[in-house]
């Protein structure tokens, strides 16, 4: 998990959290953000279920062996592998591999042609961009009409993909090779829509559509949805890894940004664009202060701050130089009451957390304001 000793040199998201839904690769999305300083909430919204002993691959697998596809669409490594095994274990595996050599066999990816050519085969042909959009192109300008297309899925059911082959003519068979289901333990699905809520997360992001559409669904149930898809609008990034994953958040109004190469380094090194230029940065008493997720920058040395103290730096920061008063400070303060000395314990404890008590002036009877520099008073005069 992140270390609070980190420093900005060593990450471009040092003071920023990212929360992570993926079940597959998650580690290693986590991994990428934890090396750019990033504190990571990671709760799978759905798990992956093989369907080795399911009826619709099975029956998907019998039809294609007795009756030729044209093209068959490989879209992931380990869906095609799993398809495989599980014809082999049916006692079907030469059939299927025998079918498969006498087709246009297209891999979406480098992983999923590896895949291809573990099994003894070779693919026709992989798209640069790893983009089912570029695969969905080239079939399309092939022209479809009355071709049989054969799609392994993974878990989600490619839906744009699917009907618009369809609706140009071609009939196509979906191989269901694995199922997304909910998690067994919702309890840290549950914890990472709260963290939505709280705006306890600087960022969210999604590597498939079933699990934004799972997230959403689960806020639903616990009728939260309305105030995650508010901070998913405005304080809350989601970033997604492609528009397919988009979807879900797009049908509910919420705007999403994703990378040009939809891999995960790709969206790494975006959120790493993104959320820094969110950043407040603001001159106070002689020092550069930049208010982030959990931490503040002061002069480019990270520095964490409780939750409560950022709660009142940020109440500060909306205008910046101009006198808080102490009872809408206290509104900003989680869970404080009425007892306004709640506020001057929570602003004790972040003069301590930043180390630089001048940064924050006490005006006597009145409240607390930032010791914006004169040079910015006036830049901010009007705010």
């Amino acid at each position: 998990m992140y270390d609070e000793q980190q420093h900005p040199e060593q990450g471009p998201l040092a003071g920023f959290t990212v929360g992570v839904t993926a079940a597959r690769r998650a580690e290693e999305l986590g991994a990428l953000l934890q090396r750019r300083g990033a504190a990571v909430l990671h709760a799978p919204t759905l798990r992956i279920v093989p369907l080795a002993d399911d009826g619709e691959l099975l029956a998907a697998t019998k039809e294609l062996i007795d009756q030729a596809p044209d093209v068959v669409v490989a879209t992931t490594a380990i869906g095609f592998r799993g398809w495989v095994e599980a014809a082999e274990g049916w006692g079907l595996g030469e059939p299927l591999l025998a079918r498969l050599r006498g087709v246009e066999l297209l891999a979406r990816g480098p992983k999923v042609k590896g895949a291809i050519r573990a099994a003894g085969l070779t693919e026709e042909w992989s798209p640069s961009s790893e983009s089912m959009a570029e695969v969905l192109d080239r079939l399309l300008e092939e022209g479809v009409d009355g071709r049989r297309v054969a799609v392994q899925l993974h878990g989600e059911p490619l839906p744009g993909f699917v009907e618009s082959l369809r609706a140009g003519g071609a009939e196509v068979v979906p191989v269901p090779v694995y199922r997304w289901m909910p998690p067994e333990d919702l309890g840290p699905v549950d914890r990472l829509l709260e963290a939505v809520v709280s705006r306890g997360l600087d960022a969210l992001t999604f590597t498939s559509a079933p699990a934004a559409a799972s997230l959403l669904s689960r806020a639903e149930d616990r009728g939260l949805l309305d105030e995650v898809l508010a901070a998913l609008g405005h304080d809350v990034l989601p970033a997604v890894v492609g528009p397919v994953t988009a979807l879900p958040l797009q049908a509910r109004g919420v705007d999403t940004v994703q990378p040009e190469r939809y891999r995960l380094g790709p969206l790494v090194q975006l959120l790493c664009q993104e959320l820094p230029g969110r950043a407040r940065a603001l001159p106070i008493a002689g020092h550069r202060v930049e208010i982030r997720g959990h931490a503040v920058l002061i002069d480019g040395e990270l520095k964490p701050v409780p939750p409560a103290g950022m709660s009142l730096l940020r109440a500060l920061a909306r205008r910046p130089g101009w006198v808080v008063a102490r009872a809408d400070l206290l509104r900003a303060l989680p869970g404080a009451g009425r007892d306004e000395h709640a506020v001057e314990t929570a602003m004790a404890r972040l003069r301590t957390a930043l180390g630089a008590p001048k940064l924050i002036q006490t005006v006597v009877k009145r409240g607390y304001r930032l010791a914006l520099d004169p040079a910015a008073d006036a830049k901010y005069a009007d705010a």
